[in-house]
This record gives C-alpha cells, sequence and structure tokens, in this order.
C-alpha cells in the first residue's frame, strides 16, 4: 500500500477541491492517484441486471489497496456534491468493505465563508456505516477557495498551508 488515493467531489477541469487533495498528496509526501468519480447514477435495477460496473469496482479495488484516503469535497446545498454520494452509495454495494479500518482525511474547498463546514458534517455521516478510520482534526476548511492558490496549484496562505500540514502528518501517523 504505497499509494495515497484521492476522492474529489467537484469534475470541474480546474476543480479547487482537486487542487487542495493536490496540495495535500505534496505535503503527505506520498503518490497521489486521483478517483474516477464519473459513475453512472445508482441504480438497483441496473446492479440487478448488470452487476458492479467495472469503475465503481476500480474505485472499490483503489480504496482497499491504498495506504490512505484524502476527499475533498464543496459543499452543495448544505451537504455533500451529488457525484460523491453517488460514489459512496455505489461503493457500499460491493464485496470486500473497502472502506473498513481505512485512514481517510477530509477536507473541504468552497467559494463561502464556512470552507464547508457543512458538508465535511454531512460526509461524516455518510461515511459511518462503512467504518474507516476518520481523522477528527485539524479540519481543513479552504474559504474562498478560487482565491487560495498560486498559478502552480499551491496555497498561498500561510495558516491553509500549516493546518492541512498538520492534517496530513495525523493521516501519516495512522496509516
Amino acid at each position: 500500500m504505497t499509494y495515497l488515493l484521492g476522492l474529489s467531489g467537484s469534475l470541474r477541469r480546474d476543480s479547487t477541491n482537486t487542487k487542495l487533495m493536490r496540495a495535500a498528496a505534496a505535503s503527505f509526501g506520498g503518490d497521489l492517484q486521483i478517483a474516477n468519480l464519473r459513475l453512472p447514477l445508482y441504480d438497483g435495477d441496473l446492479e440487478q441486471a448488470d452487476g458492479i460496473p467495472a469503475d465503481v469496482q476500480t474505485l472499490a479495488d483503489q480504496i482497499k489497496g491504498a495506504r490512505a484516503v484524502i476527499i475533498s469535497t464543496p459543499e452543495y446545498n448544505k451537504s455533500i456534491s451529488g457525484v460523491l454520494k453517488n460514489a459512496l452509495d455505489w461503493v457500499s454495494r460491493t464485496k470486500g468493505a473497502p472502506w473498513s479500518a481505512k485512514p481517510v482525511a477530509i477536507m473541504s474547498a468552497t467559494g463561502g465563508r464556512s470552507g464547508g463546514e457543512r458538508t465535511q458534517t454531512a460526509l461524516r455521516a455518510c461515511m459511518m456505516p462503512f467504518r474507516p478510520l476518520i481523522l477528527q482534526g485539524p479540519e481543513m476548511l479552504l474559504a474562498a477557495s478560487s482565491d487560495q492558490f498560486d498559478s502552480d496549484g499551491k496555497l498561498i496562505s500561510e495558516h491553509y498551508q500549516k493546518t492541512l500540514d498538520d492534517l496530513m502528518a495525523a493521516l501519516r501517523d495512522i496509516s
């Protein structure tokens, strides 16, 4: 288990959540694999007819094989993004409990002032049945995220970089 797996709750090309995951991986000091969350919408009829889609099984296998997982998500309507919820729902249908005891760091990058506090609370609730080892802090809440990265994708705020470094140090300690 040598890689760090990243799940970004935003599919945008210039997603600040994906930038935050890359900054986290640099701080963590490991190779980052970014998971593909472009999955079909969960549909029990589809699952019954065709089984688990190959992309979903690949995601579950990546989670199982990762040293640790970082999840960065925007806040959509006071909760997690639909793309992230869909991925969690699909993976919950796979065999082998890939999330069980997996070290996980949660972070968020949002345009608002709170930096995604509500989305992190909602994500913790969604993850609880899977029994991962979710770090409880420090909370990485990146507010006004479009203004927080330089042209190379590095965080410009020493405060946010320190918080991210502390979170990644804690993730290294449990992984």
